[in-house]
């Protein structure tokens, strides 16, 4: 199963768009698009706007990949759980953020294996494709811990320091 998550604070209807036309052409695997503030409701693949946070995580565990924005959270998500994530930013231009932040994420990000980008809806379906070949997912062992992870995180978001204590 593929699992789809667009964040619960703005529509991306251009991401559930792609995926759902990428879906209905393959027919390869299932599809679940936890779809959001999303003004479009898809009707060839399964979808509900929002999920509890159990029924989230357990479709993460499940999902042999996910797509999504290029959302932390997300991104974070996926490396703890090992997955593939595919993630495509939001653009300011179409109103689906407020500034293009989302860019700078999938550069700094685009370098670990477990990471696809897709820059637009047309570089999606290879992006999809490209993390659907992969058959083991090794996150970069300088990422792999949480304490790396938070400290990775804060140097590219500009803090030079690392936090005191870390909760597990």
């Amino acid at each position: 199963m593929i699992f789809v998550t667009v964040g619960t604070q703005l529509p991306f209807d251009r991401l559930v768009k792609t995926v759902e036309k990428w879906a209905f052409e393959t027919q390869t695997h299932d599809v679940f698009a936890q779809t959001g503030a999303s003004n479009y409701q898809p009707s060839a693949i399964s979808s509900l706007k929002f999920l509890g946070v159990d029924e989230f995580d357990e479709r993460v565990a499940s999902a042999e990949l996910l797509i999504s924005h290029a959302g932390m959270g997300s991104i974070i998500t996926a490396m703890e759980m090992s997955k593939p994530i595919v993630v495509m930013p939001r653009l300011a231009k179409f109103g689906e953020h407020r500034n293009d932040h989302q860019m700078a994420t999938v550069s700094k990000f685009s370098k670990l294996s477990n990471v696809f980008v897709a820059e637009s809806e047309a570089h999606l379906p290879e992006a999809i494709d490209a993390a659907l070949s992969v058959n083991s997912i090794t996150i970069e062992s300088e990422l792999a811990s949480r304490k790396a992870l938070i400290s990775s995180i804060s140097n590219f978001i500009g803090l030079n320091e690392t936090p005191l204590s870390l909760s597990a």
